[in-house]
């Protein structure tokens, strides 16, 4: 995933160099995108054709062919030309380099992410935030196995579920979700790689063109010789969790003594084969005070981004609440870290929404940071932040649950529907997941808020505190009285959620 975002980013930024008007050509662009008439077209390039046993999109198919793939339908031998012609005509337009476009469009999980975006504007037209036909990546969580006991499980993991995908059920979840245009899949857990099937689940998602990524505690790669194993199967991104600098904390945190020497050893293995590479970190009242440290020993490792997780208390995190931070704390935190980010030579970021907002504010609007993927400062990021920003769950990500349910986001367990009973667009369309993708639902100030495009709150935390998808955010510093009511009753947020909460 973080790869993704370099490769675009290089293009943006050579584009922007090339000239100052790339922002306002591409809003342009998205302006001609929305008229009736070309959306039409747009859903004829977008129908899906089959070709080999694979049915994709047609312009995927037409893509291909343009950065020199040639096995396609025959179909795309008659459009390509017109397309080529097209692609001359619009970098000229908007002053890019065509190189650089091809270059791009060599990854077909890049292709795919591209093609997905123009169907949701064939089938939904330009909306604020963006509607999609299909989130940009999913979270599978492969088992509820894992190695480790920490106290912060958002999936209470251990032992696996009685009810689990079959092998034969997972490869053909990986095939659904290719045919519906995921462009990435991130597989964790439980500790994805300790499961018989992890290696030929890889191999599928690697062989279907998606980009591969994993969200490990990092045991496993500590072998040298497993780490090479599954850069030979085609995993690109690398993330490992560590809970602190300090040994003992992280240990203490994961439930295993020993546990921290092995995941910095992985970590070292995956920056040593040349995978793009994150340390994720929960911030807690607990380990706070070890943020900078952690810096330090993520640059000393040479990882690519630190990723600051924020702490949902779900999972066995509902037993420890107390750990959470405060607003006030939060918001010192994400103000820490993006002056941090002007001082080091890698990415940091946090996965709380307020931090788009926190960035908009500190550079002055100069600096954007839309998802928890990237800070960027160039005009064109900029432009299409209220478009992407903000909170991703049910929008540009969902997650999976080991016995196949889809669910909105790893952090927010409410059942829309399962794999094995339901297609991924039934799922996906399902009426209830309409909350994440229209902010004018959201109540309290997260409704009115002016920053609710780049941020909107983290619908998660405000599930989990208050049963209610389109609850403030008490994680917010704009809701601290919100926060300050649920401090006071303690016995008001260990109630057990239900489902009937749930608008």
């Amino acid at each position: 995933m973080s790869s993704l975002g370099e490769n675009l980013d290089k293009i943006i930024e050579k584009n922007n160099k090339n000239s100052g008007s790339g922002a306002g050509a591409l809003i342009a662009a998205i302006r001609i995108l929305n008229k009736g008439a070309v959306r039409r077209v747009l859903r004829l390039f977008t129908k899906e054709v089959e070709f080999n046993g694979e049915r994709k999109p047609l312009m995927d198919w037409v893509l291909a062919k343009y950065v020199g793939e040639e096995q396609c339908p025959t179909v795309v031998h008659f459009v390509a030309p017109f397309f080529e012609m097209g692609m001359k005509l619009a970098t000229a337009w908007l002053h890019a380099d065509e190189d650089s476009i091809k270059e791009l469009l060599s990854d077909p999980a890049l292709r795919r992410g591209i093609v997905t975006t123009l169907r949701g504007i064939a089938l939904f037209g330009v909306t604020t935030p963006q509607k999609l036909p299909a989130p940009f990546f999913i979270v599978w969580n492969f088992t509820n196995v894992c190695n480790l006991k920490c106290i912060h499980c958002y999936q209470n993991a251990g032992r696996p579920l009685p009810n689990e995908l079959t092998l034969e059920e997972k490869l053909r979840v990986v095939k659904e979700l290719d045919e519906a245009g995921v462009p990435a899949i991130a597989l964790s857990g439980g500790e994805p790689t300790v499961h018989r099937d992890f290696w030929p689940v890889l191999a599928e998602i690697s062989r279907r063109g998606f980009y591969p990524a994993i969200a490990t505690n990092g045991i496993t790669f500590a072998s040298l010789e497993f780490a090479e194993r599954a850069k030979k199967l085609g995993l690109r991104y690398v993330e490992m969790s560590i809970d602190a600098a300090n040994p003992a904390v992280h240990d203490k945190f994961r439930g295993v003594p020993g546990a921290w020497s092995k995941t910095v050893q992985g970590l070292r293995n995956a920056v040593k084969l040349g995978f793009t590479t994150a340390l994720a970190f929960t911030v807690t009242k607990v380990n706070i005070q070890e943020v900078d440290s952690i810096l330090d020993l993520a640059q000393e490792i040479g990882v690519n981004k630190v990723v600051f997780f924020n702490f949902v208390p779900v999972g066995r995190g509902r037993e420890n609440l107390e750990i959470d931070l405060s607003p006030e704390e939060r918001e010192e935190f994400l103000r820490h870290i993006y002056t941090e980010t002007k001082k080091r030579k890698m990415e940091i970021i946090s996965t709380a929404p307020q931090y788009g907002r926190v960035v908009n504010q500190l550079s002055a609007g100069e600096d954007v940071s839309p998802t928890h993927f990237v800070i960027a400062n160039d005009p064109i990021t900029r432009e299409l932040t209220e478009f992407i920003g903000g909170c991703g769950a049910g929008r540009v990500y969902a997650a999976i649950e080991p016995e196949g349910t889809l669910t909105p986001c790893v952090f927010l367990p409410y059942p829309v529907g399962n794999l094995r009973t339901k297609s991924f667009w039934d799922i996906w369309m399902d009426p209830f997941m309409e909350n994440f993708r229209d902010r004018d639902r959201l109540e309290g100030f997260c409704g009115k808020c002016p920053y609710k495009l780049i941020c909107g709150g983290c619908r998660a935390r405000a599930y989990n505190y208050f049963g209610d998808v389109l609850a403030p955010d008490p994680g917010c510093i704009y809701n601290s009285a919100e926060w300050r009511k649920l401090t006071e009753d303690l016995k008001r947020i260990k109630i057990k959620v239900s489902p009937m909460a749930f608008k």
